[in-house]
């Protein structure tokens, strides 16, 4: 025998509420509409499923047990809107980032945790990867979004960007380092000590090599490389090695008081750290919802990395 699962749950309703109107109320459906599922129900299964002449409606045994086949279909078919809801408002769901090694791990990971404080059922998958790695992994869509620094994007390539911080680098060191003993250290004072070479593909690695060649050096004095993030400032608080690092990775740390920023004005990169996104891509909420809470926690990242780079690092 085949019984019609909408019966079910407006007889779970109907058991709930003590009443057919109530029930009816319930499931927003009219009362007589109802009435007519209960009768159809009883003539399907062959018996009574209250008991009669009781007020509130009583169900009998048979009546209570198909009950409760209802009530977990209700309470499903209730999860089931809630879920569609909250997928509706960008309260659930999944994001799927890339980004940077040394911009992930010292300032996305952070705001990932702050977004789910207020998201907590939305999944958060994050993966690493440089620019062309990025915009393979969103056009296949492996990813939503990617965070990192870029150029420029070509006509047509099929992706849009919001930038969010523009580029800036600083000479990174340990907060001993004999350099900040120096009122004011000159580029040709950096080329006496080695340094540490930022992660292969990285665009820090080109900076590097643009940025010793701009103080005459002849050869690179390479200490260390490929590092992660916690490898190169564990490296660095414990030698007095100098590396290339983006100002907001620096300021990220400035709590540890492990690395900081010597006082050397060095060329700007012509990048920016930007939000990619698909132009075509589906609409996700929880995707649009945690770009917009990163978006807004760097607007006020990038005030507090200005005033940290006039007030601390260039002493104005």
């Amino acid at each position: 025998m085949k019984i019609d699962e909408r019966h079910l749950i407006q007889l779970a309703a109907v058991v709930k509420t003590g009443g057919v109107t109530e029930g009816a109320a319930l499931l927003g459906l009219a009362q007589p509409a109802v009435s007519r599922t209960l009768s159809l129900l009883e003539k399907r299964v062959g018996e009574p499923l209250f008991v009669k002449g009781r007020r509130p409606l009583q169900p009998t045994p048979l009546g209570l047990s198909l009950a409760e086949h209802g009530f977990a279909m209700l309470a499903a078919s209730r999860k089931a809107s809630d879920l569609v809801e909250s997928f509706r408002v960008g309260k659930s769901g999944v994001v799927r980032i890339g980004g940077t090694p040394f911009f992930m791990d010292a300032l996305i990971a952070r705001l990932c945790a702050e977004f789910q404080a207020s998201h907590p059922d939305v999944r958060i998958d994050q993966s690493y990867g440089y620019f062309p790695d990025l915009r393979a992994a969103l056009k296949a869509d492996q990813i939503d979004l990617a965070i990192c620094p870029i150029d420029i994007l070509d006509e047509g390539s099929g992706l849009e960007f919001q930038q969010i911080l523009p580029g800036r680098n600083v000479v990174a060191c340990r907060v001993t380092h004999p350099l900040l003993l120096k009122r004011r250290p000159q580029p040709s004072h950096l080329l006496d000590y080695p340094w540490v070479a930022p992660p292969p593909g990285s665009p820090l690695l080109a900076d590097l090599r643009a940025l010793l060649l701009s103080f005459g050096a002849t050869e690179i004095k390479i200490r260390y490389s490929g590092g992660s993030l916690m490898s190169v400032i564990n490296y660095l608080k414990s030698a007095d090695a100098l590396t290339v690092m983006p100002h907001s990775v620096v300021f990220a740390q400035r709590k540890e008081k492990t690395i900081t920023a010597l006082p050397v004005t060095i060329p700007h990169p012509e990048r920016a750290l930007a939000i990619l996104k698909r132009v075509d891509a589906p609409r996700a909420p929880a995707v649009d919802q945690f770009a917009d809470f990163v978006r807004l926690g760097f607007q006020e990242l990038r005030h507090l990395i200005k005033r940290h780079e006039e007030s601390v690092i260039w002493g104005l």
